[in-house]
């Protein structure tokens, strides 16, 4: 492939990757705000937003693999969908025992899945940039993981409330990386 059509594609990759990251900050954004609003006082809303929140991370890491080659080509999103997906099922079954229960759950799928993000932002490193707010990401998330299950074996019943400000800390995450790679791209634009 000559030089152009080389940077051409990985331009295009980049700004794919920058919308990706947006859609991501903005749907987290939504989420806590609905979380701390109506999902704190309706049981049938944070019912909806517990199970939409792995839904959606699962469809998330589905598109950017397949706009990136396929989920052959991207193993740890390939099992970040399958762990994000059997979650769904989870998180179903533990909004049936207690809420306790389902931080616990979260806890687990948060390292997963802080692993796996963290799995694809090193694969990453060396052709995209603002991956190191990723990899911030899935240590985090890998540590917010273990809390969630040490909390949810307290005698304190927790709440949604809990859960959003891990989701909040993502989405600040994946702000910060769509916003590198604006910044970059319009370092290279200026060049």
């Amino acid at each position: 492939m000559p030089t152009d059509q080389k940077s051409l594609a990985a331009s295009d990759k980049d700004h794919w990757l920058k919308r990706y990251y947006f859609a991501r900050a903005v749907f987290s954004g939504i989420w806590v705000a609905a979380a701390l609003t109506a999902g704190r006082h309706s049981f049938p809303v944070a019912t909806a937003l517990l199970i939409l929140y792995p839904a959606w991370d699962a469809a998330a890491n589905f598109v950017d693999a397949a706009r990136n080659g396929g989920l052959a080509n991207n193993r740890s999103q390939a099992i970040n969908v399958a762990v994000s997906s059997v979650m769904i099922a989870v998180v179903i079954i533990a909004l049936t025992m207690s809420m306790n229960w389902v931080l616990g759950v979260f806890g687990l799928w948060a390292i997963f899945s802080g692993l796996l993000q963290l799995g694809t932002a090193l694969r990453r490193w060396k052709t995209r940039g603002g991956q190191w707010a990723m990899i911030l990401s899935g240590g985090q998330s890998a540590v917010a993981g273990a809390f969630f299950i040490a909390q949810a074996r307290m005698p304190e019943l927790p709440s949604i409330a809990d859960i959003a400000g891990y989701a909040g800390l993502g989405a600040f995450y994946f702000l910060v990386s769509a916003l590198w790679l604006s910044f970059s791209e319009m370092r290279r634009a200026r060049a």
